[in-house]
């Protein structure tokens, strides 16, 4: 039988075959494109060519338009349309990810151990929708989370498929993704920092200690930026423990080179320009997610659980006795501790409402109408994604206006997908966190430290969860490439995703 020529990944077998008629193409899309710069301004043109380069790269490579969502995913707060520009590279990415499977006759959906929580969960999230007020915001709700699945696919497939081409060349395609989500959330820290330290003019109502504003990025509230931050921010710093270890010896030898101190100094500093920006947030469930984020990771660090209570109880004696000798900023300790002042559960109503006491009690307000919305519907909810539209129904007289969502998601959830909904969300983070510990107790090395990473990052999005809601402005597109992350760091189904990748390879020779 004859032998097929090997596919070649090669960019010139990518954009075009042997057909005479390609080459002529190229030639008049150039001359179309040469035509239209010429009409436009430096600017514009300049992002036309740029915006033309990324498309050519996504049909080369799916993943490339990834990388372009997870850097412009933020800015979609600040974009009007019917996409936004991380929707639209998502898109386009996802397309060209099915385009390229139709082309080389093989669609490869990759076995992945939370397909099945996310798929159960969207699958009563979408039964609620049914008798819902507002369609378009419950399928609105329900796209984010499909979009997550279909990231998770697209990541473990395309990078599964990199570890079988490329293994010759010895570089985990893992540090390219880890680098776009790394180059995602500085982008946004470097921004946050210049508005809280060098911008000389903000929203006033952002004002903090006189003089600076709260960071808030492209996202327009600190609150979601400084969640967002912290999916950077302790991702690094999960990797940075990860490379201590290995550190003391070249401390101790006083051997400098490069090659050994480098990738720490590289995540060190992304970490601590992500932990300014959320600090720069001044928003306090974000201080408290990163706080015990990086609480948990020190607590797996050590391969015996014992020995990170033991780093748990030392880091607590250190940080109490730090605060008392003034250590710690009174601004930052008085922020925190202000919000428990005037916590309280219960009927909100009738409560004497003042500036310092505003935002507390708005929260409380939602917080109770979410309640009286699950106590309606207590099965499967309002609707997913319709907190607002059945907000009106169920307001408190000082609080007619909805924000959105009721500040806490596990109430928000409640109230919309009932009882049912949020047991299997419940679920669902069950075995992220499950999945999660025991990829870093099988792992080693800088794996080991990403691992680590993304533990904290599910405990920080948990913990803030309490007081917001982070599934806005295409933070979801993050989570779905750290969901595909995670897939690709657990060895019991990497190993059944490269057998078969093994097998395709073989037919596809």
């Amino acid at each position: 039988m004859q032998r097929l020529r090997p596919y070649s990944p090669h960019i010139f077998s990518r954009l075009a075959g042997p057909t005479k008629w390609q080459p002529a193409g190229f030639v008049l899309l150039a001359v179309l494109i040469g035509g239209v710069l010429t009409q436009l301004p430096p600017a514009e043109a300049g992002l036309l060519l740029l915006r033309t380069a990324v498309l050519l790269l996504i049909l080369i490579e799916p993943m490339a338009g990834l990388f372009a969502a997870l850097l412009t995913g933020p800015l979609g707060a600040t974009e009007t349309g019917l996409l936004d520009s991380g929707q639209l590279y998502l898109l386009l990415s996802l397309l060209s990810w099915v385009a390229h499977g139709l082309r080389d006759r093989r669609l490869f959906v990759p076995r992945t151990f939370l397909a099945v929580p996310l798929a159960l969960f969207m699958g009563v999230t979408a039964v609620s929708v049914v008798d819902a007020p507002s369609y378009n915001f419950g399928f609105r709700e329900l796209l984010k989370w499909i979009e997550m699945l279909a990231i998770m696919l697209l990541v473990v497939d395309r990078v599964s498929l990199w570890r079988a081409r490329r293994t010759a060349r010895g570089r985990s395609p893992l540090i390219w993704l880890l680098g776009a989500l790394f180059v995602a959330g500085l982008s946004q820290a470097a921004l946050g920092i210049y508005q809280f330290a060098i911008q000389p003019d903000g929203p006033e109502h952002f004002l903090v200690l006189g003089r600076f504003y709260r960071a808030y990025g492209t996202f327009n509230q600190p609150n979601p930026f400084g969640g967002f931050m912290n999916l950077t921010a302790v991702l690094a710093l999960g990797i940075l423990l990860s490379f201590l270890p290995g550190l003391w010896p070249v401390v101790r030898r006083w051997e400098w080179r490069l090659a050994d101190w480098l990738p720490a100094l590289v995540v060190g500093l992304v970490a601590a320009v992500a932990v300014a920006a959320v600090v720069a947030s001044w928003s306090r469930g974000a201080w408290l997610s990163l706080g015990v984020g990086t609480a948990v990771m020190v607590l797996f660090w050590p391969r015996k659980l014992w020995q990170g209570m033991l780093l748990l109880l030392l880091g607590g004696l250190l940080l109490l006795g730090g605060s008392q000798v003034g250590l710690v900023p009174a601004s930052i300790t008085e922020r925190i501790t202000s919000f428990s002042e005037d916590l309280r559960f219960g009927d909100v109503r009738g409560v004497d409402v003042t500036d310092e006491n505003y935002a507390v009690l708005e929260r409380l307000a939602h917080w109770q109408a979410a309640v009286s919305m699950a106590e309606d519907q207590p099965w499967l909810g309002v609707g997913f994604g319709n907190y607002e539209p059945a907000y009106a129904d169920y307001a408190l007289i000082n609080w007619p206006y909805p924000l959105g969502h009721a500040h806490n998601y596990y109430l928000n959830l409640l109230a919309e997908t009932g009882i049912l909904g949020l047991v299997v969300y419940l679920g669902l983070w069950t075995a992220v966190f499950w999945q999660t510990i025991r990829v870093i107790r099988q792992g080693d090395g800088w794996q080991r430290g990403v691992a680590l990473g993304l533990l904290g990052v599910w405990t920080a999005l948990t913990v803030h969860h309490l007081v917001d809601k982070l599934y806005v402005n295409n933070i979801y597109i993050q989570l779905g490439a750290l969901f595909g992350l995670l897939q690709l760091l657990d060895e019991r189904y990497t190993d059944f995703i490269a057998e078969n990748r093994r097998k395709i390879w073989e037919i596809t020779l």
